[in-house]
């Protein structure tokens, strides 16, 4: 830890696409194509290997919420109460040389199919893709299968609440999950029975696999305005279709923050869950302990207040939280002990993504274009979003002991 602390690294490289703050984050699971989209709905996608741009696009008329890639797909979440779902447009320049021409007469990606959807409570969506269907939806075609999913959002009409669509048949299976019979204390009716407030964040899963092959319960994990968080389950497995959140089992709520809830992510492997919020906390859940471990809710205390965005590596173990100050902190998540700071942006960091390591990818997937010592660099990437309208890339150590 010391020594990180006294050679902090600068950045390896920034993107400087936007000319607006940049508000969201995606790399895909291959580590080639990192996503960025910005206030003013402008989304773009930059090869890893060139660090130029392959394909720049007007995918909404407002601000990112949220950017995701899904087979040869990209799901864009807009302010302007638009999710859209695009065709990929594939890079033609591979070549790793850095000071090669930009590619040209890029097409833009197209527009496959949109849903109109509720953004007031700046809240992006969760995919749950399904699991094997790649196995079974690919294609040579020039059109390809789009890739069974599940997506959730918040509710059409009730910000307290939730909703489960399916992808691609835009079926909404679940509606109203956090349904709460009371008045709301809000006169625009945003709360809920203890006036939590809007849905700031959510994550959508499956619980493991049981022994007898059966496939796990369906689960969502909610933040709200109040500062709290929930998780719910689905019971009735019989029915894969429910209204007014009836069948969504409360299993517990939290209230760990005192202000509202900024941004919360979850682990790969669906273990462990990090708030942060306006407030000096970090909100740390335990996601597999059992009912009884009173251990499983920490809030921990840091000496910076204000943050908006959080991110997980791909093995669980270590975070990073962006600041309102525009530094990066860097955390251990097992007792969230404190690894170093990251320091070049000057504004808010509204948006973190580490890069897939090189166990998170599949042997077909690596080209032999990039040496080995080039793969494992990249599978350490940490990119950074700013109100300052740059991406900030950083090539962390390992830190092993």
């Amino acid at each position: 830890m010391s020594s990180f602390a006294e050679s902090a690294p600068s950045p390896i490289h920034l993107l400087r696409i936007h000319s607006t703050p940049v508000s969201v984050l995606h790399i895909s699971e291959d580590n080639e194509r990192i996503y960025s989209g910005d206030s003013s709905g402008q989304v773009a996608c930059t090869s890893s290997r060139t660090l130029r741009v392959i394909t720049s696009w007007k995918a909404h008329t407002d601000g990112l919420l949220g950017v995701e890639e899904l087979g040869n797909e990209i799901i864009t979440h807009g302010r302007d109460n638009k999710l859209n779902v695009w065709t990929r447009t594939e890079d033609g320049s591979t070549s790793v040389n850095l000071g090669g021409p930009a590619p040209i007469d890029q097409p833009d990606p197209t527009l496959k199919y949109s849903l109109d959807v509720n953004a007031l409570n700046y809240c992006r969506f969760s995919l749950l893709p399904i699991p094997g269907a790649e196995n079974t939806s690919t294609s040579t075609s020039s059109s390809p299968t789009s890739l069974p999913a599940l997506i959730a959002l918040p509710n059409l009409v009730e910000s307290s609440q939730a909703d489960v669509w399916s992808l691609p048949s835009q079926q909404r299976l679940h509606a109203g999950i956090g349904n709460q019979t009371a008045r709301s204390v809000f006169s625009d009716g945003r709360g809920g029975e203890v006036s939590t407030g809007i849905i700031m964040s959510l994550h959508l899963f499956r619980t493991a696999t049981n022994d007898s092959g059966t496939s796990g319960h369906l689960r969502l994990l909610l933040a709200y305005e109040n500062g709290s968080v929930a998780l719910r389950q689905y019971k009735n497995v019989e029915s894969e279709v429910s209204v007014e959140g009836k069948g969504w089992d409360l299993l517990w709520d939290a209230k760990l923050h005192k202000e509202s809830i900024m941004a919360m992510r979850v682990s790969r492997d669906n273990s462990l869950a990090l708030s942060v919020s306006a407030d000096h906390l970090v909100g740390r859940y335990d996601l597999v302990a059992p009912d009884d471990d009173e251990s499983r809710f920490s809030a921990h205390r840091t000496k910076h207040p204000g943050n908006g965005s959080v991110a997980f590596r791909d093995d669980g173990r270590v975070c990073a939280i962006g600041g309102w100050d525009g530094k990066i902190r860097l955390y251990s998540t097992k007792k969230m002990k404190p690894l170093g700071t990251l320091r070049y942006h000057k504004q808010n960091c509204n948006a973190l993504e580490f890069a897939r390591s090189r166990n998170g990818i599949r042997e077909d997937e690596e080209d032999e274009e990039m040496s080995e010592e080039e793969l494992t660099r990249r599978s350490r990437w940490l990119l950074g979003g700013s109100s300052d309208n740059r991406v900030s890339i950083w090539e962390l150590m390992s830190f092993e002991k």
